[in-house]
């Protein structure tokens, strides 16, 4: 078990509060490390110094900030496997796929930084002949950044790379469940020389959380969670009227047409589900099948699932690893159990494991109704739902009846149907023949209640920015 310390101003530092904050590993319910209790007047310590850090962070070139970004990358790579071992142990991924999250983190920081050259303004016509309109892009000063525990390397960077590329400090949050691999990211920034207080790392509880979002001198909080933490956000940020730019729940709904490559599409459906143990916001949560095929396809995602194993990923890495925490796994069972009772048919799974870890096994549940809840609100776990429909237009009006509309995927070898669904889809990306896997350079933003704002690319760098119209008479 280690002890981990706060990191400010580019320096490791104990809490004042005695109290701490356990870490488990989810694989084998083993206490890992104790993580600060931050208080708040520590909290407003680092934005204070964040705010401090910023004023002549914004005025260097943003080549010049650049060039730090990729010394950060240099820097995350030649600390991934301490970042990817401190993943792996407290959230039950294998240790290959943590430490391939640090170079994706990498990946994505060495990407932001390449907008150097690129951060555009704009020249506007006047409507008075002696007159120019420049539009600038500014940063807007400290950003919180609020991690989930899915993905917290990854997402992490997704967040500070675009935020400080643009000239931005930043004080982070990472979740309780997942925050060793946060500190070991402080480790690289440390290693890569950026300036003192430009990046800080914290753990807090909520109290403390809001303590922080709702400093004065915070300009942005982004979020990446659930609609409820999302809500809370856009509490924090009415104190100040603060920017926020939130990523939250999805429900992804698959289309599958009858002339789609059934076999390529049940493979990829469960891999989705069961990556990360279905954990994973673009993760496909619903299925919508023609009559048709609906016996084959349902068969071939019987046996795909059936297939998966689950335990753990350190003994072997082929194995579907383990919810967060107990209180998932309790919550995605009673959501199986009240389908079940709803009139769902269990085909795979739907049981709670003997033996420690909080495991679940890959579930799969046919003959759901669009009113279901399994079918309304987000599993976030490795249960499929599977239903049944007559048409093109059908699944199109059954995958748009929903709350959220983050991501969606659709399996068909008529570009016809492709380009009517892709149109008239009410999500924020769409995947056709694929499962989702967010672009760099693309932008990943939901629509509904799946969030405001959004990540990567030009359109995610640019959230990190704020305008200043230039009316120049002459």
């Amino acid at each position: 078990m280690r002890i981990e310390q706060n990191f400010i101003n580019n320096e490791f530092v104990s809490s004042a509060n005695l109290s701490t904050i356990s870490v488990y590993n989810p694989t084998n319910e083993e206490l890992i490390a104790h993580v600060p209790s931050t208080t708040s007047e520590e909290a407003i310590n680092a934005v204070s110094i964040a705010a401090e850090a910023q004023k002549a962070w914004r005025i260097l070139t943003s080549v010049e900030r650049a060039a730090h970004l990729h010394k950060l990358a240099d820097s995350l790579l030649k600390h991934k496997h301490l970042i990817g071992s401190a993943l792996a142990e407290e959230s039950g991924k294998s240790l290959e796929d943590a430490t391939n999250e640090a170079v994706y983190a990498s990946d994505i920081t060495r990407y932001h930084a390449e907008w150097a050259r690129r951060i555009e303004g704009e020249i506007i016509p006047s409507d008075t002949p002696s007159e120019n309109l420049l539009l600038q892009r500014e940063p807007i000063g400290v950003v919180s950044c609020l991690i989930p525990f899915n993905y917290p390397v990854y997402t992490l960077l997704r967040k500070i790379a675009p935020a400080l590329i643009t000239g931005n400090t930043v004080v982070v949050r990472p979740s309780n469940n997942t925050p060793c691999s946060a500190f070991a990211i402080a480790k690289a920034v440390q290693d890569a020389g950026l300036p003192k207080g430009v990046v800080n790392i914290l753990t807090m509880d909520h109290a403390t959380a809001e303590i922080l979002c709702t400093h004065s001198k915070v300009g942005m909080i982004t979020l990446t969670g659930s609609v409820g933490a999302g809500r809370k956000v856009l509490e924090y940020s009415q104190v100040n009227i603060a920017k926020s730019s939130l990523e939250l729940g999805g429900k992804t709904p698959a289309i599958v047409e009858p002339d789609a490559d059934l076999e390529k599409a049940a493979m990829e459906i469960v891999a989705s589900k069961t990556t990360n143990c279905g954990q994973l916001c673009t993760a496909v949560e619903r299925v919508y099948v023609h009559e048709d095929i609906y016996e084959k396809f349902v068969a071939l995602l019987r046996k795909h699932m059936s297939e998966q194993q689950f335990g753990d990923r350190s003994i072997n890495p082929s194995f579907m690893g383990p919810l967060v925490n107990d209180n998932a796994r309790l919550n995605i069972h009673q959501m199986v159990e009240r389908a079940i009772d709803d009139g769902a048919t269990l085909e795979v799974g739907g049981y709670i494991p003997e033996g420690i870890g909080h495991f679940y096994p890959p579930t799969l549940l046919t003959n759901c109704r669009q009113d279901m809840e399994i079918v309304q609100e987000e599993i976030f776990g490795p249960v499929l739902p599977v239903l049944k429909y007559s048409n093109s237009d059908e699944a199109l009006a059954l995958a748009n009846d929903h709350q959220f509309g983050l991501a969606s995927v659709v399996y068909t070898e008529k570009y016809r149907t492709a380009m009517k669904i892709a149109n008239n889809i009410e999500a924020g990306e769409v995947y056709i023949n694929r499962t989702p896997a967010d672009p760099y350079q693309g932008f990943h933003a939901g629509w509904k209640r799946s969030g405001l704002g959004g990540d990567d690319g030009k359109h995610g760098m640019l959230e990190y920015t704020q305008t200043r119209l230039v009316v120049l008479n002459y």
